[in-house]
């Protein structure tokens, strides 16, 4: 699969909704699992919203309630939904898919997913 591109992001104020888009290009098929994760400055890469193979989401505590994470049927397009933004959600938001296989694997962990893209900028100012 080639470089997922992110778009949607910008500079919002607490309590605002932004929708992000990821799309994939290649053949990403039924095997595949998907999801967002976000990273700050100085912060590690963390899952934020995940998708697994058979339709499962996945959703990080931090953003229960808020953030909704959605495909289109062909699987080539991948969205993430936030509202009621806060200040804490700033970071870069990527998106990524792969084929997952570990057992036990967990389609939140960053460490799963290979192919990532450029990222798109969250600002939440309060």
């Amino acid at each position: 699969q080639g470089q997922p591109k992110e778009s949607g992001g910008g500079e919002v104020q607490a309590g605002a909704s932004l929708r992000l888009s990821c799309a994939f290009s290649g053949n990403i098929d039924s095997r595949y699992s998907m999801g967002w994760f976000r990273q700050s400055p100085g912060k590690e890469r963390v899952g934020v919203a995940a998708i697994d193979r058979d339709g499962t989401t996945k959703l990080a505590d931090a953003v229960k309630g808020r953030f909704t994470i959605s495909r289109d049927n062909t699987r080539t397009t991948l969205y993430l939904q936030m509202n009621n933004l806060k200040p804490e959600d700033t970071a870069k938001y990527y998106c990524s898919a792969d084929v997952l296989r570990g057992v036990g694997y967990d389609i939140l962990d960053p460490f799963e997913y290979n192919v990532w893209g450029q990222g798109t900028q969250v600002t939440v100012s309060s």
